[in-house]
């Protein structure tokens, strides 16, 4: 082996060192938001409900699950501090909580000042907080020791931050992208290096609207691994080990540029991205996940400007692409090569902000008051199951060890079978 394709090895070794069984950031293994797990059922009855922790505080952070622990992050009620919560997965007990200074800080109604969820590789736990002012990258050990707290400068945004580290290699990888009604930007990406939290790199990204879509990890044989983000400036491709800048699509709207909220995927070749508005303006695009330089003109597969995904991530498998329209709870099935609609079901009036996730050919899709639908992640529609949690839930599910984790305002559950 040549040491380029050792190098490529060690960093998709490393960079999967938590995933085995493990939940490790925001959507999952590499943010795909698919786990084959088994046991979790369809339908609950109260025995399938294995535990139901309070959280303190407040926070809309999506819950992890790593080496046997969940983590998550949340804020007094009053703002005075924010927190990296830990509990044990099997039990729900709460292990340990850490606290950081906090600050008074104004958010979108459907935010918090702790919206964003950490990130884990298996050594130390990624937590990014805001306290309403800065933003700090922080790296905690698995009995809560902090190990540093790095200061990521002033953040500017009115719905608040939303921005969740992502582990590669050796490196965390931010989509700092900010600005507001009243200013652009600053907008970059950048990466850290994990065991010291130095910056490496930043690359400076087009700003016009905050995007709080979380980065993946593109693993490519042909040309090494590249990172993939998305915002309202369009989707990119950087070198993970450079930050230098391997393709750019420049993301092209009727009127106003649009916010990019729901983290993009990578399916059979393709890269899925969307983005939205408070007015309800849509889009949602298809690329190839190649090319060089500028592909504004060559990359686009296929187009769909209404009735897509704002807030929660979309999700593929088998072919097949899932979205919701989060204003009216319709999911969708489409064909994930050329976008052509399979079926859409109406679940309910009411909103959704959790992302959808694909369990053992299952789409499971949670609204805003609780309600947790089951439908076959197929080409034939069919919905098989309505469970009821009746509290809140802006929080993306966690998936490991045969238990799906849900966030509700007050609660961690944890869904399973004995």
């Amino acid at each position: 082996m040549n040491v380029r394709l050792l190098s490529l090895s060690l960093l998709l070794i490393a960079s999967s060192v938590a995933t085995a069984g493990d939940w490790p950031r925001f959507l999952g293994p590499n943010g795909t938001g698919v786990s084959d797990e088994k046991g979790i059922p369809d339908s609950w009855k109260p025995e399938n409900i294995l535990f139901k922790t309070a959280i303190p505080g407040k926070g809309h952070s999506s819950p992890i699950v790593s080496k046997g622990k969940v983590f998550l992050q949340t804020s007094s009620v009053d703002q005075s501090e924010r927190s990296l919560v830990c509990l044990d997965a099997m039990t729900g007990k709460i292990l340990w909580q850490k606290n950081v200074p906090g600050g008074g800080a104004k958010t979108h109604q459907k935010s918090s000042p702790a919206s964003n969820t950490p990130a884990a590789d298996g050594e130390r736990i990624y937590a990014v907080f805001w306290d309403g002012s800065n933003q700090f990258l922080t790296a905690w050990d698995y009995d809560g020791k902090l190990l540093y707290n790095q200061d990521l400068g002033k953040f500017v945004n009115e719905h608040g931050s939303g921005m969740s580290p992502v582990v590669v290699g050796d490196k965390i990888v931010l989509n700092n992208d900010q600005g507001n009604q009243m200013a652009k930007g600053p907008a970059h990406i950048q990466a850290h290096d994990a065991k010291t939290g130095k910056l490496l790199w930043k690359k400076e990204r087009d700003p016009e609207r905050a995007s709080f879509a979380t980065p993946f990890l593109l693993e490519k044989s042909d040309s090494g691994p590249e990172v993939i983000v998305a915002t309202t400036g369009g989707v990119s491709s950087y070198n993970p080990k450079d930050g230098a800048q391997n393709w750019h699509f420049v993301w092209k709207f009727d009127k106003n540029r649009l916010r990019t909220v729901g983290s993009p995927v990578f399916h059979q070749g393709l890269i899925f991205a969307i983005a939205g508005d408070g007015g309800g303006n849509r889009n949602m695009i298809a690329l190839k996940a190649d090319g060089k330089g500028d592909v504004t003109n060559t990359a686009m597969v296929w187009q769909k400007k209404k009735g897509t995904a704002y807030v929660p991530s979309l999700v593929a498998k088998d072919g097949l692409v899932f979205w919701i329209d989060d204003k009216v709870n319709v999911v969708y099935c489409a064909d994930a090569k050329t976008g052509n609609e399979l079926w859409n079901e109406r679940l309910g009036g009411d909103s959704v902000s959790a992302s959808p996730v694909i369990i053992d050919g299952k789409l499971y899709v949670i609204n805003e008051k609780g309600a947790v639908f089951v439908l076959n992640a197929s080409k034939d529609l069919e919905v098989l199951a309505k469970n009821d949690l009746k509290e809140q839930v802006y929080a993306s599910p966690a998936v490991a060890n045969g238990r799906m984790y849900i966030r509700t305002f007050d609660n961690l559950y944890c869904i399973g079978t004995k």
